[in-house]
């Protein structure tokens, strides 16, 4: 059975990633739903957020892994996220805000045959266990 993704992007998306990249090297992203950031989804050079047991893995979008803090994963794990980039500077301190850009993130509920494939999310902790930053 095909696993169903938590997490994807928009190609719009992956170009900015792509420039990230160019510029930055490795990236990852966080959403936190905190004070600063709201909701939005950060970009961040890969291992500059320090991510833990109370973050959850998601998956990768174009090699970039995602996380998100568990209080806000409680409310989205019955939706599936799609990042998308717009025009206008997010209050954050994610890399792609110089560029007059941010990134937001799209949503919609699984179907029910999806939440019986959704790909299993792991910790913080468990992920860096298997991917250590180099």
């Amino acid at each position: 059975m095909k696993k169903t993704s938590r997490i994807l992007v928009t190609p719009e998306a992956v170009e900015v990633i792509q420039k990230l990249k160019g510029h930055f090297g490795e990236l990852m992203f966080h959403q936190s739903g905190g004070c600063c950031d709201g909701s939005q989804p950060m970009c961040f050079e890969k291992g500059e957020f320090k991510v833990g047991a109370n973050d959850v893995y998601l998956g990768d979008i174009d090699g970039c892994a995602f996380f998100m803090g568990r209080d806000q994963f409680e409310y989205w794990q019955h939706t599936q996220l799609t990042v998308d980039i717009t025009k206008g500077r997010g209050s954050s301190f994610s890399l792609e805000i110089p560029m007059g850009l941010r990134f937001i993130i799209r949503s919609r509920l699984f179907t029910d045959n999806e939440l019986d494939s959704l790909v299993p999310v792991m910790n913080g902790e468990e992920y860096l266990d298997a991917h250590p930053v180099r």
